[in-house]
């Protein structure tokens, strides 16, 4: 059985995000577990005068988080009648990326699905700051699910890679059980920048061709600057459903969360994005 963690604050972002995982997977036995995680700080003081004398705001606050959970599973359950799917219901409290790495171990969490703020208006930030957060600090592969993304299909997927490294299967298992539930094509975005030369490329074709024999490659030569728009254009032009990498620091990937490359080309995305780790 597959575990997929959801964290939630209760936003549409993340409602939207556990709606789309729950239909993503709807033919895999999956248990879901809902996160939410509480800070004291998020007691606001018209809350506080509302607390009976015996009761804590610990309590108060676990206890309105697991009613709110509760109400998602409730809304699940009717909607979709999936007794493939199981639900558990978490609430910690403590420090966001410690509650998720601590929760991802004790219940083997092979995959974490969250949603994401957008680009939009002047502030132009692709992804919230708990999105990023967790994608630097986690060890697991991640499905970022944009604000106004629903599901629809997964028919065409995009793994991009300047293939600064040399891949082994174990890192592309999360890939490949993503392409299978909807035996999405794959397209392999092979780009090439200033530090890397185009043949370079070719250094995983090996590896592409004996564990995606039926991918279709595109080799693109751009620069860092035009790097994010590059990838932008291939997904608007090949209607790309999800757009999958790796996650190295120093990489592309980590350029791609800087403030000033993301204001500046202003990298809008609005289809999932998967992050898988390397091992």
């Amino acid at each position: 059985m597959k575990t997929i963690l959801l964290p939630t604050d209760f936003s549409k972002n993340s409602i939207n995000a556990i709606a789309y995982a729950v239909t993503l997977f709807k033919d895999v036995e999956c248990r879901f577990c809902l996160l939410n995680v509480q800070k004291a700080s998020s007691f606001i003081s018209d809350d506080l005068m509302t607390v009976s004398s015996s009761t804590t705001i610990y309590k108060t606050l676990i206890d309105a988080a697991k009613k709110s959970i509760s109400n998602i599973i409730s809304t699940i359950e009717k909607k979709h009648h999936n007794k493939k799917h199981q639900f558990i219901s978490i609430v910690d409290y403590d420090n966001f990326i410690d509650s998720i790495n601590q929760v991802s171990k004790k219940y083997e969490v092979d995959l974490i699905v969250m949603g994401t703020k957008g680009a939009s208006g002047l502030e132009k930030i692709i992804f919230g700051s708990h999105t990023v957060r967790v994608i630097q600090r986690c060890n697991m592969p991640v499905l970022a699910i944009p604000d106004r993304c629903k599901f629809n299909s997964v028919n065409k997927v995009t793994f991009a890679t300047s293939n600064a490294k040399q891949f082994n299967t174990d890192e592309f298992k999360p890939l490949k059980e993503i392409i299978a539930l909807e035996h999405s094509k794959l397209d392999i975005l092979h780009l090439a920048d200033q530090n890397h030369l185009a043949y370079d490329a070719f250094d995983n074709m090996e590896f592409f061709n004996s564990n995606f024999n039926e991918a279709k490659h595109e080799f693109i030569n751009t620069t860092s600057v035009d790097m994010f728009h590059t990838v932008q254009k291939y997904i608007i032009d090949n209607h790309i459903k999800m757009l999958a990498m790796m996650n190295k620091k120093h990489s592309f990937l980590e350029r791609l969360f800087t403030r000033h490359n993301v204001e500046t080309f202003a990298f809008n995305i609005d289809i999932p994005f998967f992050l898988m780790q390397y091992k």
